[in-house]
Order: structure tokens, then C-alpha cells, then sequence
């Protein structure tokens, strides 16, 4: 019986053994599906990249359209294949640059009502302009029949696309592929206003900051840009749109306002944040430096890597008068009145330093993906918005009281150095911040994590039909019940009509006998 033990004994550690080398052969035993993916430029290809490495550890291969003048777009990679094609996307460095350049003059001509409607159309006429490069990039891309096949040859799993352009949905549906989308933004505006019910008596459209808790008169406000951005709207690509199989948004409810969502959104809102590490050496030698009073982190994004001499030197002698170092990530000419405590920096590890114990304040501009880094590390904001979805942004954090926003246009020094002084000195907003922080970081599953189980999800099944509303193919008139509408009052306006000819003929006929 020992012996018998023994021998079990050893054949039980074989076995084990044997297990164990073929984990460590093959590591993985998921089923690697090939995903093509149409993203944007700047910084939405910021977030998009993470969402692709992270495809890639699992063992997905994944493939990247790209155009001829992409920016940010590598086309070499380890973790995708890039497909160029040579054509112009309409979202190049030199037209961003030139469009933000454009809009800045614009809000520092003030605030008045006309300074905003010219603001609103510049935004208008430049996406026009970029929606009609786009279309051209598509015609070019569908034109290619070489390309077109050998696309449809590598029988792609789905395609992953960011809706901000249409590129990705039309190619999505001209494959007959299940289609993925990393959203916030449409074409149209606003992700949700495409896919679920949006009352604006209590969602405010973005550019207007509001909250959701609007008087009589803000309301009326809301419903004015509602129709103004419908009137921008030029090529209806709202069905396009409503078939995708899965909605990614880049939102969270401790951030956005609550509001009717539908089953194929997930929300994976500050997906792209993660633990600090180590800062560089030279970094975190400046950071010790602060001492008790600690260091202010200023970025201003993607897109406005400089400002205004002007407005440079206002922001630097501020900062100049602050006991705390400051690290700023700015591109343009010293400004004049640069103190020793700050840091220029071409680039900088904003995760990383927003995750250091001694980083104090956040001056930031309010980008989608520099806001919810600072949720997710807890640091309070001064928000000087620019353009396009800032202003909302960084409102949404004040009205919570986690962050100030200071308008950069009329902004003096001495305003400048206000704010600062009354986050730092006032414990409400780091506090406020943090309570925000620890929301926002209670979930059952990281976003990450259950952004990259809903992806392979539509790739087991192909689609997610079962979770798509089928309003999209409906007419519009149809869709609002407009039809039913119509016709249930066609009846009443019958039966109005036949009792009121009926009371005619009974009052004639007591006429007539009277008189008889």
C-alpha cells in the first residue's frame, strides 16, 4: 500500500508538472479574433491606442486605417498592422491647428451674444468642411477595389471606429461586419442624443453649460441649441449610427449628468486610468524639491500646446508668485515673466504626476481625458475651458465643487492668482474631489476590464442584435409616431364630424316638424 502511494504520489507530480509546461507553452487558449479599426486623430487616438494594446495582449490582431497625413497615427507599431491609404482625412495637424487658431481669436473678442454666434458658426463651417474631406476620404477608400478585397478577405471580426466621422460606420455596413464603437462624441454632437430618449427639459445639450436642474428661461436656452445643432446636421447619418451592436462611452455618472441610456451602452468612463509609476528621474528630483507646499500641474492638451504671448505671461507671473513648484506643459516662447519655481516641459507623464502624492492643483483646460485623470487621482481643478466640449466639462466639476473654472479671456494675473490661492487654501474642493475619486472607483469591474468583455462579446456571437433598439429602421415618421398620431386624430376628427352632422340633421328635423 506505501508503494502504491508512492507511486500515485509520483504520477499525481508528473502530471502536475506536465500541466504547468503546457500553461507556460501556451499561455493563452482564447480564441484571437482580427478587428479593424477607423479611428480619429489627436487625442481621440490617445484613448483609442489604449483600448488597441490592450486587444492585442489578449491575442486579437488588430488592423488600423489610417490616412497619408495622419499625426498621431503611427503606421508602424507592434501592436497593430496600419493600412494607409493616400488621401487627406480632413483632420490633419496643419487644419487643426488652423481651425483652434481661429476659434481663440474668436472668444477673445469677449462674450457678447454676437461673439458666440460667431463662434457657433466658424465651429460649423469648419465641421462642414472636415465632413466633406471625410466624405472624400470614404469615395476613395470604397473606390479601391484592391483594398476593398483584400479587407473582405482577411475576414475581419468586427470593426471597431470612433463615430466623431462616419468613415468607420459606412465601411462597417458596406462589410456587413458587427460595429464597435469608442464613443463620447457623433458627427452630430453629443453620443446619446443619437441612440437613446434625450428630454432636454432636464439634459443639457453640451455648449451650453447647464446642469440638470435649468430654470424656465435656460430651458429655453437648451431647446434653441437643439434646434440650432439639428439645423447644422447636414448628411443624416443618425441611422447609421443607431445599427451599431455596441456603444463604448467614454462617460461616468459621477461626472455626467443621469439620464436615459439604452441596453448596448457600456460605460467605461476613465477606462484609460491607472495607478501612477515612478516619474522620471529628473522629474521627481524637481517634484521633492516643493517641500511641504507641494507642486501645480498645468496642461492644456493635444490641441493647444501654446498661447498668446500675452496670455503666456499672465499665466507664468501667477505662477511665478506661488510658493509651490509648478510643472507646465507648454510648447510656444518663454514667456517674459517666467519664475524660477516653474517647469517648461515638451511633454510630460500627466498620469503619473497626477497620481504623485505632492501634486496640489490641476490647471487644465478641461479635455475629456485630463478631467477624468484628475477623478481618478482625486486632484481638484482650475478649469480655463477653450473650446468645443471644455466649458461643459469643467462646469460640471464646479457645480459639484471639486474644481473652479476661471474664464482665460477676461483673466488677469491677479484673477489668475486668486483661483489658485482659494483651491489650495480651501479644504472643500480637495475633499469634494476625493468623494469623487472614491465613486468613481467603485465598481464592480474595472472599465477597462469590462470594455474588452463587451468587444469580445460581439466577437463570440457576431453582433449583439438581442441589445440594439430597431428604431433605425423605422421612418422618422414612424419612429415618433407621427403616423399614429395622424391617423388616431384623422379618427377623432371623424367621429367629431359625424356627431356634429348628425346634430345637424336631428336640429333640421325638429325644425321641419315644428313647422309641419
Amino acid at each position: 500500500n506505501t508503494g502504491n502511494i508512492s507511486f500515485r504520489g509520483r504520477i499525481k507530480m508528473q502530471v502536475l508538472w506536465l500541466w504547468m509546461a503546457l500553461c507556460f507553452l501556451c499561455p493563452t487558449v482564447v480564441h484571437g479574433g482580427k478587428v479593424l479599426v477607423f479611428p480619429i486623430d489627436g487625442s481621440h487616438w490617445v484613448n483609442m491606442k489604449v483600448i488597441i494594446e490592450a486587444l492585442h495582449s489578449r491575442g486579437h490582431q488588430v488592423s488600423v486605417m489610417r490616412s497619408s497625413d495622419s499625426w498621431y497615427i503611427e503606421e508602424k507599431s507592434p501592436f497593430y498592422n496600419s493600412i494607409t491609404l493616400d488621401s487627406p482625412s480632413g483632420f490633419d495637424e496643419s487644419f487643426i491647428t488652423t481651425f483652434i487658431a481661429g476659434l481663440l481669436e474668436i472668444r477673445r473678442e469677449g462674450k457678447s451674444f454676437w461673439t458666440r454666434c460667431k463662434l457657433e458658426i466658424e465651429q460649423a463651417e469648419k465641421n462642414q468642411e472636415m465632413l466633406e474631406k471625410t466624405s472624400e476620404f470614404a469615395k476613395m477608400l470604397l473606390e479601391n477595389k484592391d483594398l476593398m478585397q483584400s479587407i473582405k478577405n482577411t475576414n475581419y471580426d468586427l470593426v471597431f471606429t470612433d463615430p466623431v466621422a462616419p468613415v468607420g460606420a459606412i465601411l462597417a455596413n458596406y462589410l456587413k461586419l458587427p460595429l464597435v464603437f469608442n464613443a463620447r462624441w457623433t458627427s452630430h454632437g453629443e453620443g446619446h442624443f443619437d441612440i437613446a430618449p434625450s428630454p432636454i427639459s432636464y439634459i443639457p445639450l453640451t455648449g451650453t453649460q447647464l446642469s440638470d436642474q435649468m430654470s424656465f428661461f435656460e430651458r429655453i436656452q437648451d431647446v434653441l441649441m437643439f434646434g440650432f445643432l439639428q439645423y447644422q446636421i447636414g448628411t443624416d447619418y443618425i441611422s447609421l449610427f443607431q445599427a451599431a451592436d455596441l456603444w463604448l462611452m467614454r462617460v461616468d455618472f459621477v461626472f455626467e449628468y443621469p439620464r436615459p441610456t439604452m441596453p448596448n451602452v457600456v460605460y467605461m468612463g476613465g477606462f484609460q486610468c491607472k495607478p501612477a509609476k515612478p516619474l522620471p528621474e529628473h522629474l521627481e528630483e524637481f517634484v521633492q524639491s516643493s517641500g511641504e507646499h507641494g507642486v501645480i500641474i498645468m496642461s492644456l492638451g493635444t490641441f493647444i500646446a501654446e498661447l498668446p504671448q500675452d496670455l503666456a505671461d499672465k499665466v507664468a507671473a501667477a505662477f511665478a508668485k506661488m510658493p509651490q513648484k509648478v510643472i507646465w506643459r507648454y510648447k510656444g516662447a518663454k514667456p517674459a515673466t517666467l519664475g524660477n519655481n516653474t517647469l517648461l516641459v515638451d511633454w510630460m507623464p500627466q498620469n503619473d504626476l497626477l497620481g504623485h502624492p505632492k501634486t496640489k492643483l490641476f490647471v487644465a483646460h478641461g479635455g475629456t481625458n485630463g478631467v477624468q485623470e484628475a477623478l481618478y487621482h482625486g486632484v481638484p481643478i482650475i478649469g480655463l475651458p477653450l473650446i468645443f466640449d471644455q466649458p461643459d466639462n469643467v462646469h460640471r466639476l464646479e457645480v459639484r465643487g471639486a474644481g473652479k473654472v476661471i474664464d482665460f479671456f477676461t483673466m488677469t494675473e491677479k484673477i489668475f492668482f486668486q483661483g489658485i490661492q482659494e483651491v489650495l487654501n480651501d479644504p472643500s474642493y480637495r475633499m469634494n474631489m476625493q468623494r469623487l475619486s472614491r465613486l468613481h472607483r467603485d465598481k464592480p469591474m474595472k472599465q477597462m476590464d469590462s470594455a474588452l468583455f463587451w468587444i469580445e462579446f460581439v466577437m463570440r456571437h457576431r453582433g449583439a442584435a438581442h441589445l440594439r433598439t430597431e428604431s433605425y429602421r423605422l421612418p422618422w415618421y414612424s419612429n415618433h409616431s407621427v403616423d399614429v398620431m395622424l391617423f388616431l386624430a384623422g379618427i377623432t376628427l371623424l367621429i367629431v364630424m359625424t356627431f356634429a352632422r348628425n346634430l345637424k340633421k336631428r336640429h333640421s328635423f325638429r325644425i321641419h316638424s315644428f313647422r309641419t
